[in-house]
């Protein structure tokens, strides 16, 4: 089979249906075939053709490169990113399948993205003054259920979950003896980790559960979801970004909220505060679920205990502690001055 053969239609479908094998999560099929599809586009436009009748065999670096330029017009440059990976795995696959000779994404420019760094809440007390405002039902709505708003907030502070990773849970997903609880987390890419959780937050998620079998009438479950609205569905994405938006409001710290974080303000402030307070790097990659030490590290290169122990080591200061110890002739230095003029 040679490229000039197969449409990049076909090839999208079939290099999916060859990812299925590691499988990845609907979510990252779904941005895949949206890259995919998306620059196939603006390959059609740069062609003067119907997108669905350009064959593998014509995607030169020419091509790619004006097509590229179109879809990165209206993007960040994070999402041109994303794109360029995507395809060059693409080709990568094609080239492994002796389809096409080469990869023509070495010729394409990709932007660089600055990495970002972590964003928890701002301010030293804001997760104990949030967390203080919910209990007292600072919260207002037409229904009110302080109870659910802090177990969600408190949730995401005492673990540093993904949303998804949150919305996921089933009541069941919480086991051991009390005293003794954790809760089992099913991450990216389906990887499961198990979560200590302290007395406090198991006192805190019974109170929620029963004040939820109160207010609905019916037995809890396990396999139910652990995290509702107040209908008693699972809470979803754009309910659990609300309520969490709407807690933020009412608790008096919206303005100590990077923008662009909601949940994941709760995750940084999480990590972030384990670095503080002398976790390792390993430490938090289990905890965090990350699948390497890199995005682990940068919360141990954030935090204010680590650049001041880092700067503290400067060897300048020597000088100044046995100044500050033997004092400064300041004075007789004075009087020197002043016997010369």
């Amino acid at each position: 089979m040679s490229g000039d053969a197969v449409s990049v239609e076909q090839a999208i479908e079939r290099y999916l249906v060859a990812r299925r094998a590691a499988k990845p999560s609907p979510h990252t099929v779904a941005a895949y075939r949206r890259d995919l599809v998306g620059v196939l586009g603006c390959v059609g436009r740069a062609l003067g053709r119907d997108p669905a009748g350009v064959g593998l065999g014509e995607l030169e670096a020419g091509v790619l490169r004006e097509a590229f330029a179109e879809f990165a017009e209206e993007r960040a440059a994070s999402s041109v990113l994303r794109a360029w990976s995507t395809w060059n795995g693409f080709f990568a696959f094609w080239v492994s399948e002796r389809v096409v000779a080469g990869n023509p994404m070495s010729a394409v420019p990709r932007p660089r993205v600055k990495p970002s760094g972590p964003k928890p809440l701002m301010g030293e007390d804001t997760p104990e003054r949030l967390l203080e405002a919910l209990a007292r039902g600072a919260r207002r709505a037409r229904d009110p259920w302080p109870e659910r708003d802090l177990a969600v907030l408190a949730l995401a502070l005492l673990t540093g979950m993904r949303s998804a990773e949150m919305l996921s849970l089933r009541v069941e997903s919480l086991g051991g003896r009390a005293g003794e609880r954790r809760i089992r987390v099913v991450g990216k890419g389906g990887g499961e980790r198990v979560l200590p959780i302290e007395v406090p937050l198991e006192a805190l998620l019974e109170a929620y559960l029963e004040s939820r079998r109160v207010r609905f009438g019916v037995a809890v479950r396990g396999g139910d979801p652990l995290l509702v609205d107040n209908r008693g569905q699972g809470l979803r994405r754009g309910g659990l970004q609300y309520l969490v938006k709407q807690c933020y409001r009412y608790a008096g710290v919206n303005d100590r909220v990077a923008r662009g974080t909601l949940v994941h303000a709760l995750r940084h402030t999480f990590a972030t505060r384990l670095a503080e307070d002398g976790a390792s790097v390993t430490e938090i990659m289990h905890l965090l679920g990350h699948a390497s030490v890199t995005s682990s590290q940068a919360y141990i290169e954030v935090t204010a205990r680590a650049q001041r122990e880092a700067a503290s080591s400067n060897r300048t200061y020597g000088v100044l502690r046995r100044l500050a110890r033997d004092g400064v002739e300041g004075q007789g230095a004075r009087e020197d001055v002043g016997g010369q003029g």
